[in-house]
């Protein structure tokens, strides 16, 4: 064969820097994209806005204004707005045992009442058990020091006590007592309910324990915070 036979019937350079099987010029596919642009697999900004929300409004115990949510958040009170009122749709078509509500204050979480009876049973015949230190010592904190504040009730134990507080609201033994003329903050009180347990009368016949607690509490605010 000839060399210009040869020529003629080798098979064609592929264009350097291009991979080995491609041809010169195709157009590579694109990575697929999630519907906000973001990467396969990658959460969205919306989406981490619904959990952080959901994160916070879980454990606070008053509602909480959407100022305040989008103060925290950096973002706008629309969006806030908008991403709370699609989180409180969701909980009620998903039929959860709890739901997310928009009240004077703000939002705030609470037990969807259809499941208000098995709660209660829960908490108060259900559990016939002795109430945790922890509850004990909230108590007598609360019965010494009426009307108190949590924050101050806190301060006294040195811990936070909003969950124990809330578990002795459901049980009962202790309720709201009014707010606070400074702070505003919710004040609380035992019941008739805790005399009833204790066989007492009245708060009189309770023992002279209030020497033991610290008298400084009025030292603090009612988050608990050491007042400036």
């Amino acid at each position: 064969m000839s060399a210009a036979e040869q020529q003629e019937t080798a098979p064609a350079a592929e264009p350097a820097g291009a991979p080995p099987g491609d041809e010169a010029g195709a157009t590579l596919p694109k990575e697929p994209t999630g519907a906000d642009g973001s990467a396969p697999g990658a959460r969205s900004p919306e989406a981490d806005l619904r959990r952080d929300l959901e994160a916070v409004l879980m454990v606070v115990d008053q509602p909480v204004p959407e100022y305040d949510l989008a103060r925290a958040f950096d973002r706008s009170v629309e969006e806030i707005t908008r991403v709370l009122a699609g989180l409180s749709r969701e909980y009620t078509d998903q039929g959860r045992g709890f739901d997310l509500r928009q009240v004077a204050d703000g939002w705030r979480f609470y037990t969807r009442p259809e499941c208000a009876g098995v709660v209660e049973h829960f908490l108060k015949e259900g559990q016939e058990v002795r109430l945790t230190q922890a509850a004990l010592e909230t108590l007598a904190v609360v019965a010494y020091r009426q009307p108190v504040s949590r924050g101050r009730v806190s301060a006294v134990r040195g811990v936070n006590c909003d969950g124990v507080m809330r578990t002795l609201v459901l049980r009962g033994l202790i309720e709201e007592a009014g707010h606070d003329s400074e702070s505003g903050a919710h004040l609380f009180r035992t019941t008739n309910y805790f005399l009833e347990r204790l066989g007492l009368r009245d708060l009189d016949e309770l023992p002279d324990l209030a020497p033991f607690l610290p008298d400084d509490i009025e030292g603090f605010d009612d988050t608990g915070e050491q007042a400036t």
